[in-house]
């Protein structure tokens, strides 16, 4: 099971994430009464100001290498320097920065205080860092137009990396990350549904849960060939790929 520290981080932000989409809603983007059509508040572009130092509690640093994937770590001194420039920033006991703006720091840059320099980015441009690295990436990529012939069947590789398995989770979720990475050390097949940006993928897992009896869980949910697990063990894991496998021979 995850370590005490690590659940705590997933729990907290799962419940803002998921644990009721609509009242999200509702606080970033609050339709007006019927009654008064003044009675809105004017909409939030900023985010309260937050201060970050190295030994700032509770943080979770989502970081960009230059493939466009997305990492989690703690501490500022575990983002790598090339990455330093632009880190998303969540506070695992504060809702802000969580909804459709985020905190962004330099972590390049920080004051005679210690204190890093932060502000308030929106998701959709938070999102298209990543998508923009990804896309140069699969561009470089692209094959010419000798393509290479097809593997043979023989050449295919392990059965294992038949199995398909889905992650539900989130970009700024550290367990999520660590049980996509060792999948992918498996040679399994990775599907990653982001629940906090894709209500069909938090819907879904919803019902996977509900189906399997277990309602109110953490992040990561993987589906494993329709055997579910909450949280990231390597041991649980290899107990349903083994499952999995021996079912399809």
């Amino acid at each position: 099971m995850l370590r005490s520290r690590t659940r705590f981080h997933a729990a907290a932000l799962w419940m803002i994430a998921l644990g009721m989409f609509s009242s999200c809603k509702a606080r970033s983007g609050a339709a007006p009464s019927e009654g008064d059509p003044n009675s809105a508040a004017p909409k939030v572009t900023e985010l309260p100001p937050l201060k970050v130092k190295s030994d700032s509690p509770n943080l979770l640093l989502t970081w960009i290498d230059d493939q466009g994937d997305f990492h989690v770590v703690d501490k500022p001194a575990d983002v790598p320097e090339a990455a330093r420039k632009t880190v998303r920033v969540v506070v695992t006991d504060k809702e802000a920065g969580t909804g459709e703006q985020v905190y962004v720091a330099d972590l390049n840059q920080a004051g005679a205080d210690g204190t890093y320099t932060t502000k308030t980015l929106s998701r959709a441009a938070w999102d298209e860092l990543g998508a923009t690295k990804r896309k140069a990436r699969l561009e470089a990529l692209a094959p010419s137009s000798a393509s290479p012939p097809a593997p043979s069947a023989s050449a295919a590789g392990p059965a294992v990396g038949s199995l398909i398995v889905v992650i539900y989770g989130a970009d700024w979720c550290k367990p999520c990350h660590d049980a996509e990475n060792y999948l992918k050390r498996k040679g399994v097949q990775v599907i990653k549904k982001d629940i906090e940006q894709n209500e069909a993928a938090a819907r879904e897992m919803k019902q996977k849960l509900d189906r399997a009896g277990m309602g109110g869980a953490s992040i990561p949910v993987i589906d494993v060939m329709g055997r579910i697990l909450v949280g990231f063990s390597a041991q649980s894991l290899d107990r349903a790929l083994e499952v999995a496998r021996s079912t399809r021979l």
